[in-house]
């Protein structure tokens, strides 16, 4: 037995031209019922004024057949029935306002031309206050009805509280209530003012009330994008421990920085967890050492790398040159900045930073300026399991840009490091400390009596940068999504983060601070224990953490001990004091260095070494050349 249909589903149903159709003659009905309420209300003002019943209503069809006439095409072409009646609002209602205003003007003044009886102009004015109020009511109660009916197949309604009852969460309830997914419990706000009030009618209550609601909410939505990096932290940590899962809308400089919508939600940022507000960068720092420039950026496809060119395209830099031997990362940035507006040539180069033919004739094609080399190999275990092709990666692309930049025209050379640099215990440490010495011994203005040009060589060491490939943040949000479990080293280890845009700004910034053989590092705030990372990114996706106190739980962190090569604890400097620049939170280093003549000496040795494959000898010079290298066996 078939279930008979409601006219609101038969209508629903409908094909689209007949649904306009249907509004149209709805509308007409609608102008003809007006006109007929005015001239009612004409009668019964001149039956009250002269108390005869002398009123001629045949003397008014004009205005019918004009209304009949002139409506439909107002309406048709102004494009009445293009709008979702779903969407419906303010702009939609003025829009019909204005159209109604058109069509009785034009009546009027018909009216008026004809020379007809009964023109008068407050009978026009209702009709065009009860035509456009009938017509916008009817608007509404369609787009009610419709958002209604979305609504009720969907039992499973996501029940969320809206954390934040400013401008920003009054936006966000709205653009939710027209989705058939979300059902609003409340708002909750820390603002005493506003408890007990309503916003859309919904109230706004005390974050306590929290205790109350738990059992009840699926999720919790962050709509305070601009509260302070400490003060957004606290918060994300009271509301942690009612374990529901959080969503944020992004922050403003999100939003600048890319292509979200202001009310699209996001999951709570791995940045909200720092502890520290973000380093800002100084804009003309930024700006002086790129602006105009020929720029290099070696390792172009990777993570700095990537995000460097990001930085420097909106630099305005003259020409920017990309090179990466990965061929697939050196395609998506190439593409990533291409759908960008062009402003200025970008040359992409599929090579290695080791080939020192290939490096010359870029620079001396291209008369490059200013080099970023942030090309080599990191990830700890790869290159302790690799040793040879490690070394001989990240110490030769050094010294083969800096030995290319010194015959070119380029002024500056800026080489990124790494805390694992200081007092090494693995062979990417200890690569890039050697690396480091280099370009000390480059920056000195003489090698083997011979004058090179004034190039500044400077060096910028980071610590771990959040989300770059092969960090603990993207590991452990792919753990998380697997079900666990989340495999931990050591469950004292410590970090310290920066996010990479401040890695990238501080290389930018670094350049135009640079003297010669400087070593830059930024303020990084308190280490993070990595442990408790992995619990809050375990609460914030929605899971619980499973251990002795919780054998139920979902995500198990797992202890696995330390990598080889890996430390507890990193640092940034070795023995150098950090003294202060003119941005309050970058700071410069003179670390010891190298007799120059010696050092190249015994690089040249070590290259030597590395192109044969001698791994035992490779491994002794390294170690001849970085004293402080303490090789660490952390798999017994």
């Amino acid at each position: 037995m078939n279930k008979t249909q409601s006219i609101f589903q038969i209508l629903w149903q409908a094909n689209p031209i007949l649904r306009k159709w249907i509004l149209l003659i709805t509308d007409l009905l609608i102008v003809l019922f007006s006109i007929t309420i005015a001239n009612f209300v004409l009668y019964l003002k001149s039956f009250f004024y002269t108390g005869l019943n002398n009123f001629d209503f045949s003397e008014l069809l004009w205005i019918y057949y004009s209304a009949l006439l002139i409506s439909p095409i107002i309406y048709t072409t102004t494009k009445q029935y293009k709008a979702l009646s779903r969407y419906s609002g303010v702009i939609s209602f003025y829009q019909i306002l204005g159209r109604n205003s058109i069509i009785y003007f034009l009546i009027y003044i018909y009216g008026f031309t004809q020379i007809v009886n009964y023109l008068n102009q407050p009978s026009f004015i209702l009709m065009l206050l009860s035509t456009s109020t009938a017509q916008i009511f009817l608007r509404l109660t369609i787009r009610d009805f419709v958002n209604y009916s979305l609504s009720l197949p969907n039992k499973k309604l996501i029940k969320v509280i809206i954390y934040g009852a400013g401008e920003n969460g009054a936006q966000l309830a709205k653009n939710l209530m027209r989705l058939n997914t979300y059902k609003i419990i409340c708002f909750l706000d820390d603002d005493k003012k506003l408890w007990g009030r309503s916003i859309l009618g919904l109230v706004i209550k005390t974050p306590n009330e929290l205790d109350n609601l738990k059992n009840n909410v699926d999720q919790i939505l962050l709509a305070v994008p601009n509260l302070e990096r400490s003060k957004r932290k606290k918060l994300i940590e009271f509301l942690q421990k009612y374990k529901i899962p959080l969503l944020s809308i992004p922050s403003i400089k999100d939003l600048i920085s890319g292509n979200l919508n202001s009310y699209n939600l996001m999951p709570i940022s791995i940045n909200d967890l720092l502890g520290r507000e973000t380093v800002h960068a100084d804009n003309n720092l930024l700006e002086m050492g790129v602006k105009g420039k020929v720029v290099l950026i070696t390792g172009a496809g990777g993570s700095i790398g990537s995000e460097l060119c990001k930085q420097i395209y909106f630099l305005k830099p003259k020409t920017m040159i990309l090179l990466d031997m990965n061929e697939n990362n050196l395609y998506l940035i190439n593409k990533s900045l291409n759908n960008l507006k062009i402003k200025f040539p970008i040359i992409s180069v599929l090579g290695n930073a080791c080939n020192d033919d290939l490096l010359k004739k870029i620079l001396i094609d291209n008369k490059v300026d200013v080099i970023f080399h942030a090309a080599a190999y990191k990830h700890v275990p790869l290159v302790e399991a690799n040793a040879v092709e490690g070394i001989k990666n990240n110490v030769l692309s050094t010294f083969s840009v800096c030995s290319a930049a010194k015959d070119t025209f380029v002024n500056n050379v800026v080489f990124i490091s790494s805390d694992k640099a200081v007092r090494p215990t693995n062979i990417m440490g200890a690569s890039k400390r050697l690396s480091e010495l280099i370009v000390q011994g480059f920056s000195d203005k003489k090698i083997e009596n011979i004058e090179l040009n004034p190039i500044i060589f400077s060096m910028v060491r980071f610590g771990n940068v959040l989300d770059s490939s092969g960090s603990v943040v993207p590991l452990f949000r792919n753990q998380i999504k697997s079900g666990g479990p989340i495999t931990l080293t050591d469950e004292k280890i410590i970090r310290y983060f920066m996010t990479i845009s401040e890695a990238s700004q501080l290389v930018l910034q670094s350049l135009s601070l640079a003297e010669g053989g400087d070593l830059f590092i930024l303020d990084m705030g308190e280490p993070v224990l990595i442990k408790k990372l992995a619990e809050q990114m375990i609460i914030l996706s929605g899971k619980s953490i499973k251990n002795s106190d919780n054998p139920n739980g979902d995500i198990e962190i797992k202890l696995i001990g330390l990598r080889p090569g890996e430390k507890l604890y990193e640092e940034l400097l070795i023995d150098a004091e950090s003294l202060p620049t003119s941005h309050p939170l970058i700071f410069r280093a003179k670390e010891k260095s190298m007799n120059n003549k010696k050092l190249f000496s015994e690089v040249d040795k070590l290259l030597n070494y590395l192109k044969v494959y001698k791994t035992s000898e490779s491994l002794k010079m390294l170690k001849e050349l970085v004293p402080e290298w303490k090789k660490l066996d952390n798999r017994n």
